[in-house]
């Protein structure tokens, strides 16, 4: 089937404002209320069974495919969203929304607190991957369906996807975690940690009082971008991407960028500052750290699970490592679980599940069929 572009596309709004209007969060703190930025692509069926929900990851957002009226570029996942792709619009009703926590739409810290009329700060509660979870339930609720044909998501939206099994196994027919883990290893809570020191060390961030200042901790946000994104690509990658190369031809003997892959992250780091709130990353950070849904809390005793899985590895991701997706796999059969497991060999590292489009429509689409009603 030829692909086709899904065109202009607005993002929708929906704050519980019916009771209860808070929702009890896993710390025992309530928030609310709660507004929840979503998009939604193709048509909903009849019977209401044709519905995918797409996950983001760490720095997305509810705009994950088609264009904004204006905008020079699509959603962050236009590539597998479409008629004609990975997730076809001509045959899916497709949904994505922004993360509660996040600074694209959602409530989060830079939300208005009606208690106080400033923004959050750092009164907004810590938050889990499973009040994330929780917040889309309601959203689906209100859109009227009961069950997902599909929960699909990379990185941490592939930690979503297995939280959506592990809180509401009942409402998921099939599962599609990509390039995540069930908890985050010492290492990943590591990198997450220098991240969030590295804005919380910026002078402008004033613990997390910086709205409406004259100076924000964009710097400190830039560093912590910079470090991320070196775990997002791989050593191949680099090499074939930069190697040693030079910005200028010679040494400048400064500390100015003299390579390109500093030249590179400097850039990366400057442009997220533009689109990200610094709060939003400690608070999203700290999220993916709390998850465990290791061993028996995937799918706890005495839940009933009919659920397909499709877990995608990349061999060169070495932020999430292919062990911990064969974990997951483990895990799901021995609870007697259909699980099928595929290894991408990528060299673009984590990156991959954003660029490795060809292979994972091909295994994604093949997936699906096989599981319409």
């Amino acid at each position: 089937m030829k692909t086709k572009n899904i065109g202009i596309v607005k993002t929708e709004y929906f704050t519980f404002a019916e009771h209860p209007n808070e929702l009890k969060l896993s710390s025992g703190k309530k928030l609310g209320p709660i507004t929840l930025a979503y998009e939604t692509y193709g048509s909903l069926n009849k019977d209401k069974t044709n519905v995918i929900l797409v996950a983001h990851a760490l720095s997305g957002d509810a705009h994950a495919a088609g264009m904004h009226e204006g905008d020079k570029d699509p959603g962050w996942w236009d590539a597998m969203i479409g008629p004609g792709k990975a997730l076809d619009t001509e045959k899916y009703f497709v949904i994505c929304a922004n993360v509660i926590g996040g600074c694209k739409g959602s409530t989060g810290p830079s939300s208005i607190n009606p208690k106080t009329n400033k923004p959050y700060g750092l009164e907004f509660p810590i938050i889990t991957i499973e009040d994330i979870v929780k917040t889309q339930a309601r959203l689906i609720d209100y859109l009227g369906i009961k069950t997902l044909l599909c929960v699909i998501g990379g990185s941490m939206g592939g930690m979503q996807v297995l939280q959506w099994v592990a809180t509401f196994p009942e409402r998921v027919r099939c599962a599609i975690p990509i390039a995540t883990a069930a908890k985050h290893s010492p290492q990943q809570i590591a990198f997450d940690e220098v991240g969030r020191q590295a804005v919380m060390a910026d002078p402008a961030w004033n613990n997390g009082d910086y709205y409406g200042k004259p100076e924000t901790p964009e710097r400190g946000l830039a560093v912590a971008r910079m470090i991320g994104h070196i775990t997002y690509m791989s050593d191949k990658s680099m090499e074939e991407k930069f190697s040693r190369k030079l910005k200028e031809k010679d040494y400048t003997f400064s500390f100015t960028a003299d390579f390109e892959v500093e030249g590179y992250l400097r850039y990366r780091g400057d442009n997220f500052v533009k689109r990200f709130d610094a709060n939003s990353y400690l608070y999203i950070t700290k999220a993916m750290d709390y998850i465990d849904l290791s061993g028996d809390k995937l799918l706890p005793k005495g839940k009933h699970a009919d659920i397909r899985f499709l877990v995608i590895a990349f061999k060169s991701d070495w932020l999430y490592p292919s062990y911990q997706a064969q974990d997951i796999v483990r895990q799901l059969k021995i609870r007697g679980l259909e699980a099928t497991y595929c290894e991408i060999r990528s060299t673009y590292g984590h990156d991959a599940f954003l660029l490795e489009i060809d292979e994972e429509t091909r295994l994604i689409k093949h997936f699906l069929k096989r599981h319409e009603v």
